[in-house]
């Protein structure tokens, strides 16, 4: 493991990313000739209004009175004693409107937009969490918006496509490839490379070109800054460790940011699927090498070409080939771990989060509840804070066709 930079992480947030979009040697913005001003654009735009009062005041009353935050922490008493002695709690980010922590970063980005005097919102979704309030952002702040999404992921994610439509979204499938997450990326990007001077793009993770990788961690760190201070409210300590799911990565890159100076561990959970074999999984950590993608440079999983392997998990937001920048820095210094979680043992947590404690995860969530119900029988003692990072209404459908009701959990 690389350990080529002295950090201080008391300072950390200031000094990553740099001006040019760097945490350590990853990120930047690798972008056409003609998107450069738009981009800029953005990163002015955006360093103006983060520092405004007027601004501050605006997102913090649309996340109270819209949202409705703060969410809670929740203790996992009777999984927990299942499990052994260790504790596990829940940051219930599925109790954020629209069902997921996406809306924390697509409030923001809609006022961005309105402050930029854009008309339109275009973006990806893989699961559809991001795509629903993304639209969801648009009916409020009056905006067109334009959400696509792969023909594979429609199938699976038909309630949150439903969602979409119904508040007024445009979506567009795309048909190419894998017809997943990473082709509905490349799609976003064409359409917004013709549209850039009327419309904004709204990335859904911390990927992407300089400066959507700061920009969303620092629109989800509502979620670290609020969960630490619950939990110490709660239990008077800090936790042992802290676990989120990483796909780009950005309900992780809300959770860590507010415990970096703290001595606890971070675990960000990436998907192994079916197995170790190409394009059986999306673990970009675990398996991957540095490479450029969709105008950043990360980890990356890559094919015998060098390009961007195929990829799969059970979990549509989790089946990117890459990870965002942050992610990659944190794991070089060795801050962060990173570990897997196969789709069987996602199912499992899904089912025993539901029978346990009455709370139907997100089965990208589910991978953070099975690497905690892993540490739980691991360890003797302790406590686990997992980033319930979206509610599982929108998997229930193919949870049901492909595993039933999870009688075997019982």
């Amino acid at each position: 493991m690389k350990k080529k930079y002295e950090v201080d992480f008391s300072t950390y947030l200031k000094e990553y990313p740099n001006e040019e979009g760097y945490f350590g040697e990853y990120g930047g913005a690798y972008l056409p000739e003609e998107l450069v001003p738009a981009f800029k654009e953005i990163t002015v735009a955006y360093k103006t209004i983060c520092h405004s009062a007027q601004f501050i005041n605006e997102l913090r009353r649309i996340r109270r009175e819209f949202q409705g935050r703060p969410t809670p922490v929740y203790h996992c008493e009777r999984l927990s004693r299942m499990l052994g002695t260790t504790q596990i709690y829940l940051k219930r980010e599925d109790l954020n409107h629209t069902g997921a922590h996406k809306l924390n970063h697509c409030m923001g980005e809609g006022l961005l937009a309105k402050f930029m005097g854009k008309k339109k919102l275009i973006a990806e979704t893989g699961a559809g969490q991001h795509g629903v309030a993304l639209a969801t952002a648009a009916a409020y702040f009056g905006l067109e918006c334009d959400i696509y999404m792969g023909e594979v992921d429609i199938a699976k994610q038909a309630p949150n496509v439903a969602r979409m439509k119904i508040l007024g979204a445009n979506v567009v499938p795309v048909s190419h490839g894998l017809k997943t997450l990473k082709e509905a990326v490349d799609a976003a990007f064409e359409a917004y490379l013709r549209e850039y001077k009327d419309a904004i793009y709204c990335i859904g993770s911390v990927v992407g070109p300089h400066p959507f990788p700061m920009m969303v961690r620092d629109f989800q760190m509502v979620v670290g800054i609020e969960a630490r201070e619950q939990f110490l409210e709660m239990t008077g300590i800090l936790p042992d460790a802290v676990v989120a799911c990483v796909g780009g990565g950005s309900n992780a890159m809300g959770l860590f940011p507010a415990f970096l100076n703290d001595p606890v561990n971070m675990y960000g959970v990436e998907p192994l699927g079916k197995g170790p074999n190409i394009g059986e999984h999306a673990a970009s950590i675990t398996y991957g090498e540095k490479g450029i993608l969709h105008g950043f440079e990360s980890i990356m999983l890559k094919d015998e070409k060098g390009e961007a392997a195929p990829v799969h998990s059970i979990a549509s937001g989790l089946d990117y080939p890459s990870t965002g920048p942050e992610h990659a820095f944190l794991y070089d210094i060795g801050r962060a771990k990173y570990a897997t979680a196969t789709d069987e043992e996602a199912v499992e947590a899904f089912f025993k989060l539901s029978r346990y404690e009455g709370i139907i995860p997100a089965l990208e969530s589910s991978h953070a509840v099975a690497y905690a119900m892993k540490l739980a029988k691991e360890n003797k003692y302790g406590s686990v804070l997992v980033n319930l990072s979206g509610r599982g209404d929108k998997d229930l459908e193919y949870v049901i066709e492909n595993y039933g009701f999870g009688e075997e959990y019982k």
